[in-house]
């Protein structure tokens, strides 16, 4: 007589809501923590243009040697753009190297791996701008904002980091590779030297003026600096607010096309 044993077939419990994401998340984070080189850098050269900026070229565009006030704001949005950047090369990477592949055959969902690059993102970048406005404040930055203007300047800070970051992983996912990334990421730096980061607006040739008023980094930038040295933000915060959560918009819809059609997966 034969006996068919009975078998049960196997069926995944249901996650938690944001356990995927968690877990991305986390793994972001760690490789953050073994590629110190590139978290180094991406604080170092900032530091090193803000200082550069302060010592050599600021008695020249202003000589009463408040400049690193002036200069300092845009150095936080340079800093986020640095740090943002490694994104693109990050996902790339994860797209190129097969991992994605991998995800696609476990029962979680695969494209909660961007989710995990961007919040690591925004957790590193922040930090580093804690590093970039201590190394600011050593120099002779003399912020007078209270408490609510400085709980508005990170805000803001921290929109504008995730709407570069989501930027930046949509850029990784459209390039060819890591190489690639990382040169079209590269472009996207430019947008703080062609705002009021540095100078203002008024200063240059008349042909680039409209741009430089025009693109995203110069509300913002002007917003934060307005919130810091104690200036009136209320008629530049909404435009900066706009700017940012419309990136954050057309990115997540650019990275969402992109992932589906390369990943192959919700």
């Amino acid at each position: 007589m034969t006996t068919l044993a009975s078998s049960t077939a196997f069926v995944p419990r249901p996650l938690a809501p944001f356990t995927e994401e968690g877990v991305f998340i986390r793994r972001a984070l760690l490789h953050s923590l073994r590629n110190t080189e590139s978290a180094v850098m991406a604080i170092m050269l900032p530091v090193m243009l803000m200082l550069l900026f302060t010592f050599v070229f600021g008695g020249a565009i202003d000589g009463s040697g408040d400049y690193v006030d002036y200069v300092v704001p845009g150095i936080i949005l340079l800093c986020a753009g640095f740090g943002a950047a490694a994104t693109a090369v990050s996902v790339s990477q994860d797209m190129t190297t097969g991992i994605i592949d991998r995800f696609r055959t476990m029962p979680i969902r695969a494209s909660a791996v961007l989710t995990g690059h961007i919040v690591a993102s925004l957790v590193r970048n922040l930090i580093a701008t804690g590093v970039v406005i201590g190394v600011a404040l050593l120099v002779g930055f003399r912020p007078n904002g209270g408490v609510v203007d400085w709980i508005a300047a990170i805000a803001l800070v921290a929109l504008y980091i995730l709407a570069i970051t989501s930027l930046f992983a949509a850029v990784g996912l459209a390039a060819s590779n890591a190489e690639a990334a990382s040169g079209y990421g590269f472009i996207l730096l430019f947008l703080p030297y062609l705002s009021s980061a540095f100078v203002p607006v008024e200063t240059m040739p008349a042909w680039l003026q409209w741009f430089a008023a025009h693109q995203p980094v110069t509300p913002l930038v002007e917003t934060i600096r307005a919130l810091l040295l104690g200036g009136d933000a209320s008629t530049r915060w909404p435009t900066a607010v706009a700017w940012s959560v419309g990136i954050i918009v057309a990115a997540s819809i650019w990275g969402a096309l992109l992932f589906r059609r390369k990943a192959g997966r919700r």
